[in-house]
């Protein structure tokens, strides 16, 4: 075998610069410019080499341009948002009501990401079931990370019911949906995140959530 490749400094910082820009897009800030197939393309090359348990690779992407298909999922968010509204009081519901969530109609492109359980035995997973579905995230923070990479913004949405998405996606019954993405080309980038700027959480210290050895 080969040697793999080694990184540079400035490789390093470069990366840690993506990571400290990705951001959560919501509609209001796509632009109406389509997503051509060769960037398409490199999104799913990140996504299709992430890691995965026992190299299970148990991921399927279903893309979407189709409006109408579209518009039955917009439909979806509507009424799992309006369930939503009813979860928050006071002065936390006016803002939750002002806050825009999702992209689906105004995003080019969206992709629902499935996670495909396996009929074989897959190394890895005979103790921890679940670490297939988080091989599937995997996969999405690949794609978020090189979207923001190609200055393309990615909203996730998961304000949805998922077995309606299923049905108007004719997904297999065996898979379950893992995500549900927007993705296009913004008017522009926030320097932090929007919930962040907003005030609706405070960004944890890493004081506070790292421990050693033990908690």
């Amino acid at each position: 075998m080969t040697e793999g490749k080694l990184f540079t400094q400035e490789d390093v910082q470069l990366l840690e610069e993506i990571i400290l820009n990705r951001r959560d897009v919501r509609g209001n800030r796509f632009l109406d410019k389509p997503l051509g197939d060769d960037t398409l393309d490199k999104l799913l090359m990140a996504a299709l080499h992430a890691p995965s348990v026992g190299f299970s690779q148990p991921w399927e992407f279903v893309i979407i341009k189709d409006e109408t298909i579209k518009k039955q999922i917009r439909e979806s968010f509507e009424e799992e948002n309006e369930k939503a509204v009813q979860c928050f009081s006071d002065e936390k519901q006016k803002q939750y009501i002002k806050l825009k969530l999702e992209g689906i109609l105004e995003a080019p492109v969206n992709i629902a990401i499935f996670y495909k359980p396996s009929a074989e035995v897959v190394l890895g997973q005979t103790s921890m079931k679940e670490a297939g579905l988080y091989s599937v995230v995997c996969a999405i923070q690949n794609m978020w990370l090189m979207a923001r990479a190609l200055n393309i913004g990615l909203g996730w949405v998961s304000i949805l019911d998922a077995e309606k998405v299923k049905q108007i996606l004719s997904a297999p019954a065996s898979n379950q949906l893992i995500a549900y993405l927007c993705l296009g080309y913004v008017d522009r980038f926030f320097t932090q995140p929007e919930l962040e700027t907003l005030q609706w959480e405070k960004r944890k210290e890493k004081d506070k959530v790292v421990f050693y050895n033990t908690y």
